[in-house]
């Protein structure tokens, strides 16, 4: 068994008792306080959260962005450098190899962000695609560490704390920016639905803006809320409604594939065969009527038939109900159709509903 992995902030989790938990072979905090008071923090006001644990994959060389091109599904030879841009990467079958965010850094040089569980799966079968391409693929994720600051006010806590104006640095773009001397890349990205930043640093840099921010009373924010926030604001996570058994077009996330705009990219055939003959599967949303937590795994039933499975389901903390992301049979997809959920060998009704719950609160000007 391999050894449990920290990030260069885990003496601060370990200082604030927050409660630690494996994840992606990382020892990571999942809650400081209550996962409600670090949500609400996040949707009202600002908070910040360890991410060191994400992949880093660079692609290097006269064909980076051909190459990336190639493997991704969303289009990024029109766009200028200094774009973020998420997509796909896919298996010729067009299901999920993983979803990953695309760093334009220059003509010879793309960054990749991935998630943590899948970084050495990603890596190697990215360093497979390469043939007949001039590029050189470098598994950064040990050098890089990322905090996550996230929430309404966070571009103005920022600046109070580092002095750095940001508000020019428009949405799902980057830039690199000197803090006490050393540099960070900086991106308007995020994961829980709110207006942030993520900011990307070395492993010895990197504690010292977690440690100025929390001085600055900034709250910390575990892995708990990350997943409470992402869900309510309907983003994916991979193994949930996304996952290498399932396309983008059935998990409803056909806005990130460029079928008609770009030329090939692997798993395009499948999925254009799939959109022309109709996907039998569909993620959705779905409401409860008793406060009952349908849970992942959890299957959902039309009448007596079971046609799907829930990917993710809280109490929701924002809308005070409980809700959920489901993958069921197309048939059964269609908004206000009556549903059950069996819950603890009980049925609990409830309906499909459309899968954004809460309105994205991003600045987008």
């Amino acid at each position: 068994m391999s050894e449990i992995k920290e990030t260069c902030l885990h003496p601060f989790h370990t200082e604030l008792h927050a409660r630690m938990e494996e994840f992606a072979g990382y020892d990571m905090p999942i809650v400081y306080t209550t996962i409600q008071a670090e949500h609400l923090a996040v949707r009202n006001d600002v908070g910040m959260f360890d991410v060191s644990h994400m992949g880093e994959i660079e692609v290097r060389g006269k064909d980076a962005l051909k190459f990336v091109d190639y493997i991704f599904t969303n289009e990024i030879l029109s766009k200028p450098f200094g774009k973020v841009v998420y997509g796909f990467m896919l298996y010729e079958n067009g299901t999920i190899v993983d979803d990953l965010l695309v760093y334009l850094v220059n003509q010879e040089n793309v960054f990749l962000v991935v998630n943590a569980s899948n970084i050495a799966k990603d890596y190697a079968w990215i360093v497979e695609q390469t043939e007949g391409f001039d590029v050189t693929i470098v598994n950064l994720s040990e050098e890089y560490s990322e905090v996550a600051v996230q929430g309404p006010n966070a571009e103005t806590k920022i600046k109070e704390v580092f002095g750095l104006d940001l508000s020019e640095l428009s949405f799902f773009t980057f830039g690199r920016f000197l803090i006490n001397g050393d540099e960070y890349l900086i991106s308007r990205t995020g994961y829980t639905g709110e207006d942030g930043f993520e900011i990307y640093g070395s492993n010895l840099d990197i504690p010292f803006i977690w440690e100025k921010l929390h001085l600055a009373g900034v709250t910390p924010c575990g892995l708990g809320s990350r997943d409470t926030l992402r869900f309510e604001a309907a983003l994916p996570l991979y193994g949930h409604e996304i996952s290498d058994q399932i396309s983008p077009i059935s998990a409803g996330l056909k806005i990130f594939v460029r079928v008609e705009e770009k030329s090939d990219f692997i798993g395009k055939g499948s999925l254009l065969k799939e959109i022309e003959l109709g996907s039998d599967k569909k993620v959705v949303g779905i409401e409860l009527n008793e406060k009952a937590i349908p849970r992942q795994g959890y299957p959902v039933f039309m009448g007596d038939e079971q046609v799907g499975v829930i990917t993710t389901g809280y109490l929701s903390i924002s809308l005070d109900k409980p809700i959920a992301m489901a993958l069921i049979d197309k048939k059964a997809s269609k908004k206000d159709t009556q549903i059950f959920v069996g819950i603890r060998k009980k049925m609990v009704p409830g309906f499909v509903r459309d899968k954004k719950f809460l309105k994205k609160n991003y600045k987008t000007n």
